[in-house]
């Protein structure tokens, strides 16, 4: 689980900036088109979440203790959550929060077998 948590820590931060800068975009977009939507800012919090989970996961990597685990279900969820809720006019934010739950999913792997041992 160590490797997991080293690769889904730096694939979250690099897909980090690509939220980003397809957030403010879809941003951008509602107002231009005076849409009203909430989509643009629902991905800025989702990329927030992603970075931060990045970054436990990667600081967490070497930890035997649980806490780690589950702020990064706490993170990754809450992002899923958002993501599949509020993806108004940006479609790709179902992608981002497809790859929330996996490493949600991954980190309650991981905290179950911490538990057992």
């Amino acid at each position: 689980m160590k490797t997991w948590k080293l690769v889904s820590g730096i694939l979250s931060i690099v897909l980090f900036v690509l939220m980003m800068v397809q957030s403010c975009a879809a941003t951008a977009l509602d107002a231009i088109n005076r849409q009203g939507g909430t989509s643009g800012g629902a991905g800025v919090i989702c990329a927030a979440l992603i970075l931060a989970g990045g970054i436990v996961s990667i600081a967490t990597r070497n930890s035997e203790q649980k806490g780690g685990n589950i702020s990064l279900i706490i993170l990754f969820g809450l992002c899923a959550i958002i993501g599949f809720t509020s993806h108004g006019i940006y479609k790709d934010l179902i992608a981002w929060s497809i790859w929330a739950v996996i490493n949600a999913v991954l980190a309650l792997v991981a905290l179950k077998q911490k538990s057992k041992a």
